[in-house]
């Protein structure tokens, strides 16, 4: 395996561990709007990019039409699916979302030239949605019947595709720096911050509450979009659509961890399938 393979599959890894406090960092800030939320950590994720430029702004500099994809991956993504979360049953709906690891192994020839799928990526890619569909649904509970859900579903879906078609035309457009991702977030923190005030109501932040908010922004908001900004540069996007599977799973775990949980026999049989599909996936013979 090259160099650039590696560092593509290791920063891949990093952004998935760090998704992965996602849902157990805002399950103790389930209480802030989630579009409050999402402005905020954005925003203190956009500070990543200041070492990582050597606080040289022109590195944050973009065309136009790049700055539009980020904002269309940053905001646009998060903002549709906190909508569907809305309508929707959230772990249907979650779900759903979860189909944006699939699109982008299936979608990668019809984004970026030269790529073709094989049979084994596509089989890769239906085992691993398996595993993750097992892992969100096995530990739910059943929900009750949401009469606007199939809006939800719609906007669960709609919020997959974009965020497999920003990751894969991150690829096509003019070649940016990957500090300048911090300007894609700092613009995505504003319009999330703008939609907030539009959408949502007020709420006063404990100290407890900002510390948290630090975690979430510096992290799985902030440094896990330049690591993945990494992978995708350096790496094949079907690796990386493969390896994307382990994420709900990952995150299950952080949640059973701390909840001082055995995993289930369910989460057990889905680790098998999902690393599994990853391997044979990322294969090249």
């Amino acid at each position: 395996m090259s160099k650039p393979a590696r560092t593509s599959i290791f920063a891949a890894l990093g952004a998935i561990a760090l998704w992965a406090s996602l849902a157990g960092l805002g399950t103790a800030l389930a209480h802030v709007p989630p579009l409050l939320l999402t402005g905020i950590a954005l925003l203190l994720g956009s500070l990543v990019a200041l070492p990582l430029s050597r606080f040289d702004l022109r590195l944050w500099r973009v065309p136009l039409p790049t700055l539009a994809l980020g904002i269309y991956g940053l905001f646009g993504y998060h903002f549709v699916l906190f909508m569907a979360l809305r309508y929707a049953p959230p772990v249907q709906a979650n779900l759903v979302n979860y189909l944006w690891p699939l699109l982008i192994v299936l979608m990668a020839p019809m984004f970026l030239p030269g790529v073709k799928l094989r049979a084994v990526h596509v089989i890769a890619a239906g085992v691993g949605f398996a595993g993750a569909a097992m892992v969100i649904l096995g530990g739910s509970s059943a929900s009750q019947p949401a009469p606007n859900a199939p809006l939800g579903y719609a906007l669960a879906a709609l919020a997959a595709f974009m965020w497999s078609s920003y990751s894969l035309l991150t690829k096509r457009v003019a070649a940016f720096p990957t500090a300048a991702i911090g300007t894609f977030a700092a613009a995505s923190g504003v319009l999330a911050l703008i939609a907030h005030a539009a959408l949502e109501p007020r709420v006063a932040l404990s100290g407890q509450d900002w510390l948290l908010l630090i975690g979430i922004g510096l992290g799985p908001m902030g440094a896990a979009f330049f690591l993945w900004d990494v992978a995708l540069k350096k790496g094949d996007a079907r690796t990386v659509g493969l390896l994307s599977f382990i994420t709900p799973l990952a995150s299950t775990c952080v949640l059973l961890a701390m909840r001082a949980e055995m995993p289930s026999p369910t989460v057990l049989l889905a680790a098998t399938l999902i690393v599994g599909a990853a391997v044979v996936g990322t294969r090249k013979g």
